[in-house]
């Protein structure tokens, strides 16, 4: 199975454990691109909807496209009652969206699944002139609140990690957006705490593409050393978050 597609397994736990993103980055981005009532959006593979609420609430017409049928079903639980509210269960890379056209496109932790001359070039197609292209991600560092914690969870990674598919998928290159014919690209960071339980922490690593092929008996032996690790720092671990923000525009 392809990664992109693996958390399509994994719905009640990818909506429980997957990390949120700030407010303050959403405020950023709803004011930068004029997101409220009469705006066309397109969220990029919303998953379940770790990025969705705070757009959704602006009472913009929404859209959606998620690869995943299980992933969709859970957003259509969620939010198939809210009337600005519209989703696609399909590729993105290959769907037609015909004439429809957008003042924002957004993704979170998603568009680098898309190889970057599709995803680059289709979401500029897709844009009204002067539309705003944000792309977020998440940047979570659990070694500076405790080192040894990391140490041990390191010791843990060299021992049982051994994915039957190894992680092979290159960085994607945001900031090539301008090779593409989009301009005023700019960089954002915010920040924000998480702290788990070990239970908790092993079901949020369980979300992890790679960490979902571990073969046996190396995967229990994973999973329990991650929690016997954390038990063993008094039952918690600590985040630190960055939410990286990426904004681009189609020209006027």
């Amino acid at each position: 199975m392809e990664f992109r597609r693996i958390f399509d397994t994994i719905p009640e736990q990818f909506d429980r454990y997957r990390p949120r993103y700030s407010r303050e980055l959403f405020d950023h981005l709803i004011a930068y691109a004029g997101v409220g009532p009469g705006k066309a959006v397109l969220e990029l593979g919303p998953g379940t909807g770790q990025a969705t609420d705070p757009i959704l609430d602006t009472g913009c017409d929404y859209h959606a496209i998620e690869l995943g049928e299980h992933l969709a079903a859970k957003l259509r639980e969620k939010y198939g009652n809210r009337n600005n509210f519209t989703l696609v269960q399909d590729d993105f890379i290959t769907h037609d969206f015909g004439e429809k056209r957008f003042d924002l496109i957004y993704s979170a932790a998603t568009i680098q699944w898309i190889p970057e001359d599709i995803a680059f070039s289709k979401t500029f197609s897709l844009l009204k002139p002067g539309g705003v292209l944000a792309m977020m991600l998440t940047r979570g560092d659990y070694k500076s609140p405790n080192e040894a914690l990391y140490e041990k969870i390191q010791r843990v990674y060299t021992a049982h990690f051994k994915p039957e598919t190894p992680y092979r998928h290159g960085s994607f290159g945001y900031a090539n957006a301008t090779d593409y014919g989009y301009v005023d690209f700019e960089r954002r960071e915010f920040y924000g705490k998480r702290e788990m339980n070990a239970d908790e922490y092993a079901a949020f690593c369980g979300t992890h593409c790679d960490h979902l092929v571990i073969p046996e008996p190396d995967k229990t032996l994973f999973f329990d050393g991650l929690r016997k690790a954390v038990l063993d720092a008094g039952n918690r671990i600590e985040f630190w978050d960055t939410y990286v923000l990426y904004l681009t525009r189609k020209p006027l």
